[in-house]
């Protein structure tokens, strides 16, 4: 971990919400900025060999940004954390211990990403802790019964660290008072060339073979289908360009990880080979839903000019499963009372010489 001092400045105010940003550091110069509205990573920057910071995620320097009516109206959720549960549920319904419960529908027929006022939606409290030398930045927040339509009394603390190798880490804790769906996750769009190119020269390996075949409104019943030679297929790692070739609207897939671990597994890779940077993801979720912003507005940029919208950024959005409530047998889709809700993803970044 980095032993540089954690950074706090104002980061805005909107309708009487004052918010500040920290500002994670390490010794290679890599820096890693979070608000604590949404617990959202604004920024991951990481010196060029000139020395000048290149930003490689989506996002926005002021807070004002995240308000904005083109970013509203598209709903990206940039860096965000979401929750309480990430990605679809069907109808915005599920039952539990054969009580029925309705959340609030904020995606066509189905509810996304923890409803209309999710975590990432939300002031969180923060705190900055030393360990043995080592800082990290620890935000928590309460989500109250029946906030959107979920059962019980949540509280949360997810705990972002930055090593010197260049790891970002974000550990996600949770408990309940009740039985709840719960399934956290960050929502950073990346893009390793700095925003110079799309995606499109990104080279991507997913070591997964299967993913949840999703319904005509994109949400999985717990069918799992084999993509092997397809498109899909991303195991020995391919262009993504030439997939989006054979695909109208590119990846929206949740790809199945087998033999999950307490420890974060490897599971992705991406690899822009102009730039030479490179982004390894390892996990302790069941799976990750990858997406490649086919429908990001093209109206969004930073204020330094740096250019969103189609095929600019990637997600991989390791969580439980989509609509895991409502699919039998669906990995630790319920936190019961008393459990303890554990999750890790770590983004690791590394660079090669381009000759």
């Amino acid at each position: 971990m980095s032993s540089i001092p954690i950074l706090s400045i104002p980061f805005g105010e909107h309708k009487g919400i004052k918010t500040n940003q920290f500002i994670l550091e390490n010794t290679n110069g890599m820096k890693v900025k979070i608000m604590d509205y949404g617990a959202t990573i604004t920024a991951i920057t990481l010196p060029d060999e000139n020395g000048k910071d290149i930003n490689l995620v989506c996002g926005f320097d002021t807070l004002e940004g995240y308000f904005t009516k083109d970013y509203l109206e598209n709903a990206p959720y940039f860096g965000c954390t979401v929750g309480r549960y990430a990605s679809r549920i069907k109808d915005g319904k599920f039952s539990i211990n054969n009580k029925s419960f309705t959340l609030a529908v904020n995606n066509g027929s189905n509810h996304l990403h923890g409803g209309i006022v999710g975590f990432d939606k939300q002031l969180w409290q923060s705190e900055i802790k030393q360990n043995e030398g080592y800082n990290t930045l620890i935000m928590s927040l309460v989500s109250l019964h029946m906030d959107e339509g979920y059962p019980g009394r949540v509280s949360v603390k997810v705990t972002f660290s930055l090593s010197d190798d260049n790891a970002l880490s974000i550990k996600y804790m949770a408990s309940s008072d009740m039985s709840t769906p719960l399934s956290l996750t960050n929502h950073n769009y990346f893009n390793l060339s700095g925003f110079k190119d799309s995606i499109e020269h990104h080279i991507a390996t997913i070591h997964s073979s299967e993913i949840l075949e999703p319904d005509k409104t994109n949400v999985p019943d717990g069918k799992i289908t084999s993509i092997k030679n397809t498109p899909a297929d991303l195991t020995k790692g391919k262009i993504l360009g030439e997939c989006f070739k054979e695909m109208e609207t590119g990846f929206e897939h949740y790809y199945i990880f087998k033999n999950t671990d307490r420890k974060p597994v490897p599971r992705a890779d991406f690899y822009d080979s102009k730039s030479g940077r490179k982004l390894k993801i390892s996990t302790t979720e069941p799976g990750a839903l990858f997406y490649t912003g086919y429908f990001t507005s093209d109206k969004l940029k930073r204020e330094n000019g740096d250019k969103f919208g189609k095929y600019r950024g990637l997600c991989f959005e390791t969580s439980r499963y989509p609509n895991g409530p409502n699919i039998e047998n669906s990995p630790g889709s319920i936190t019961k009372r008393g459990e303890i809700f554990k999750s890790e993803t770590i983004y690791k970044f590394s660079q090669e010489k381009i000759t």
